[in-house]
Order: C-alpha cells, then structure tokens, then sequence
C-alpha cells in the first residue's frame, strides 16, 4: 500500500490567522487536530509541509533547514497575500523553532512553540532519530522486512548534511530569543523523548515578551498535539490566542 502523501491545508475561519508548523519528519498530519479546533473557534490555520517531507527518506536527505524555513515564509507571506494581516504562529519541535525564528523576523500577534528544541542533541542521537523515521515509513509502505533491511543500508550511506544545518538553526535561534517582544506561550510535554527539556525553561525565561507563559504537559510525549492531553493543549492554545492584541474580532 502507497501511504498517502500529506498536504498542505488551509481552515477558514475567521479574520484572525493561525500559520500551523510541523516538525522535522513530520508532516502537516501532526497539527491537522488542532488546525481544525481552532477553525471551529473562528481563527483561519494554514499548515505548510516542508520539502522532503512527507515523501521517502531518501528525498528528505537532500532537503535542508533553509528550504524549510523558505516553505515556512511562504506560507506567512501567502497568508498576507489572501487577506489576513494579523498573524499568530504555533509550531510543534521544529516547527516551534521556526515560530521562534519567524518571531523576531516578521511581525506576528504571538507565538507557541510546542516541544521546540533550542539545545542541541548530538549528531548521532539525531542521526538515528532519522534512520528510525526511514525505517519507520519503509513499514508503513508495506515492504518486506529483508527487503527494509537491505534499503536502510543504502539509506545509511547518504551523506546527511542536514543535520549539522539543523543543529547550527537551533543554536542560531537560541542566540536570537531575547529579540522576541511579541506573547509567548511555551507547551512542553513532560516526557519528551526528543529534546532536551531545558528547552522549554530556556525559551521562557529568555525572550523578552511581557506576556509570556510556560505550561507542562505532564502525561504526553514528544509529538504533544497527538497525545493524551491533546485537547487539554487545543484548550490552551485558543485561551493564549484569546489573549493576544488582535484589532479584528
């Protein structure tokens, strides 16, 4: 079986805008739930999905950071282009890198990063988060286990630069957070698997916004928007959104 490849989505709701980020081997599938939460609530969600995601891993290798972050500022400016002038931004792992990014980059009502890194793992723990997600798609596609083997081999012997990239993003946004005035709300699940959970506090206590907020999710793991405290979060997320200073009702 071809495993459906993921899209891109928009959610009309109303004049108030949502850009919705997934993280690095995810797809727009990750913030679908919360997407159409938050359109039932009157906000408008655009996801972007990232080149080489969504696809075998053996095109996710030659795609990198900054194509991602390309995908990421076209789906803020395409939302500006349809109308909406107000923009709040809400990522999950990588994805709540770029809000962060997007943050001190253009401007935005307020930002949720949800499991974001901004510590770096070693290259080879994320190496092998990786060759896990391959294997884990191969699976999926219904292959034979020999035949997975044999092709994770092969996988094995790409040269994956994207990850040194990945790790100087993270490191860069880091040095970048006390540039962040716009509200903050920071969504950490309490056993991430993924990241290192300094990350959260460091974010928090860091950006320099005034309306900033830090809330552990104490029953979920890494991919926080598909686990148990899923509409615990939905909640929260359109409460901090409620928040915020929009001029349009």
């Amino acid at each position: 079986m071809k495993p459906v490849a993921p899209k891109p989505f928009m959610f009309e709701g109303g004049e108030r805008a949502v850009l919705l980020l997934h993280g690095f081997t995810g797809t727009t599938a990750d913030v679908r739930m919360i997407g159409r939460y938050l359109q039932k609530q009157g906000y408008t969600c655009y996801a972007p999905l990232y080149k080489g995601h969504g696809v075998p891993p053996e095109q996710l290798v030659h795609t990198g950071p900054e194509d991602w972050w390309s995908d990421v500022v076209e789906g803020y400016e395409w939302l500006k282009s349809k109308g909406y002038e107000e923009i709040a931004v809400c990522g999950l792992s990588l994805g709540g890198v770029f809000s962060l990014k997007i943050g001190y980059t253009y401007p935005v009502k307020g930002i949720i990063p949800m499991c974001a890194p901004v510590k770096t793992k070693s290259e080879e723990v994320m190496y092998e988060g990786v060759v896990d997600y391959a294997r884990q798609y191969k699976k999926f596609e219904g292959k034979p286990e020999d035949q997975i083997e044999e092709e994770i081999e092969k996988f094995k012997q790409t040269p994956m630069n994207t990850l040194q990239a990945l790790q100087k993003l993270i490191t860069d946004v880091h040095e970048h957070l006390d540039h962040i005035y716009a509200p903050v709300f920071v969504a950490q699940a309490r056993h991430d698997e993924m990241i290192d959970l300094e990350s959260a506090s460091i974010i928090h206590d860091t950006v320099e916004a005034t309306n900033k907020k830090l809330k552990w999710y104490e029953h979920s793991s890494h991919v926080i928007t598909l686990d148990k405290e899923k509409e615990q979060l939905h909640e929260d997320v359109y409460h901090f959104l409620e928040t915020l200073d929009w001029s349009s009702n």
